[in-house]
Parts: C-alpha cells; structure tokens; sequence
C-alpha cells in the first residue's frame, strides 16, 4: 500500500489514516458513462475500498469520445462489465460490484443502504431526484455532477443534514417537463466535472477541505469562467 499510495500520503491531509479510510470507503457510482468515467478511474486509483457500479446501458461508438474507461473493442458489451474489468486492472487491490441494471425505485433503497456515498454520473432529473430522496431517507451523502455542452456544475448533498437537491431544484415537475437539451458535448467538460466529484469524494472521506455542501460550482469552457453560488 504504501509504494502504490505514496504520493497521496505524503499529503499531511491525507497521510496513513486518509488512506485507511478511503481503504474502507464504500462507494456507489450511478451511471459510468461520460460522467462516470472519470470518476470511476480517479476512486480507483485513489484506492477507495469498494466501488459500486449501476447502468445497464451497452457500449456505443459514440459513447468513445468522452467515455474514456471503454475501447472499441467492447462496442455492444455491457458497460458495468467492461468498467469492472478495467478499473480491476487498474487496481487489483478494491473490490468492484457490478450491476447491470436501471437505478430505480425498486431497486434504489437496497442499493444505497449498501453505501457510503451516492455519486451523480446520470444524465435525467428523474434519477437524480430518486437519488436525493432515498439519500435523505437514509442519511446518505450524495455528490451531484451535471454538463452540458461547454458546462458543468458540482454540489454536496445531504453532508451532514445539509442541503439537498430540492433545495436547489425544488420544482420537480417544472424540471422534469423542461424539454431534451441537446445532446452536443465537449469530450473534456464530462472529464472535468467527474474529476470534481472524485476530489469531493475524497475531501469528505479524509475530512479535509471544504466542502461543496450549500453551494454549486459552474464552470464555462469556453470562457473559463468558474462560479461558487451559494443556495
């Protein structure tokens, strides 16, 4: 552990008891896709104990753009299969549950029970709505991610009773009626936000930092213009 880990350790903010933690974090990602990706290889490598990966979508060619945890190869094989194959061969060292199916109702209370942290890496409100509210039934914290063309947005939920996603979206029937945003998107913004997540993730399992709880961070990539709004 300490030859793999050695550069985050030598962090004081992290050092021998952030590993530990993280060694026996248990994290669940919904959605390894543009979002997912990232945030799946960076807990990885980080060394976080269990990752819990759910999508029942099958790699696509055009997913390859910004869904960097597939090949070519695996066009039309299941994602959580082939993200669970990869990120093992990235670190042998975690354990890897693969589930390939939809978050829903009837599955989502059993599976977030089974985790730490509820990482945002959907593209629908619907999904994230479901993952606030099981989230708070629980005492669960969830870390949202969302992007669009050349943005990207981050928040905490529910870290220590703090706000949650309705605080922010209250209106859930007005977001859900908004129509389809185009499905146009820079490869890199999914990598910048999802790479987000994963330092929140990790601020909150090694308790360093503040974090984004009450507040949601935007970024534009075509100015470079980044926010912090508070909520």
């Amino acid at each position: 552990m300490t030859e793999r880990y050695n550069r985050q350790m030598l962090l004081p903010e992290i050092g021998k008891e952030g590993q530990d933690k993280l060694r026996h974090a248990r994290v669940l990602i919904v959605g390894v896709g543009g979002l997912g990706s990232p945030i799946a290889l960076y807990l990885a490598g980080a060394g976080i104990g269990t990752l819990g990966l759910i999508d029942n979508d099958n790699v696509s060619e055009s997913n390859l753009q910004r869904q960097i945890l597939y090949t070519e190869r695996e066009v039309g094989k299941p994602k959580v299969i082939c993200a669970k194959q990869r990120l093992n061969a990235l670190n042998s060292e975690i354990t890897i549950h693969a589930y390939n199916e939809r978050f829903t109702p009837e599955n989502a209370k059993q599976l977030v029970d089974l985790y730490d942290i509820i990482v945002d890496g959907c593209d629908n409100f619907g999904t994230r709505y479901l993952i606030n509210d099981v989230c708070i039934e629980l005492g669960k914290v969830y870390v949202y991610g969302a992007i669009r063309e050349f943005d990207g947005q981050v928040s905490v939920f529910n870290h220590q009773g703090g706000r949650n996603y309705r605080d922010l979206f209250p209106d859930e029937k007005e977001m859900l009626a908004l129509p389809s945003p185009s499905k146009g998107v820079l490869g890199i913004i999914p990598g910048i936000i999802g790479c987000m997540e994963a330092n929140e993730i990790i601020k909150i399992i090694c308790g360093y930092g503040e974090i984004l709880s009450g507040k949601l961070w935007t970024i534009d990539l075509k100015t470079l213009h980044t926010n912090t709004i508070l909520f």
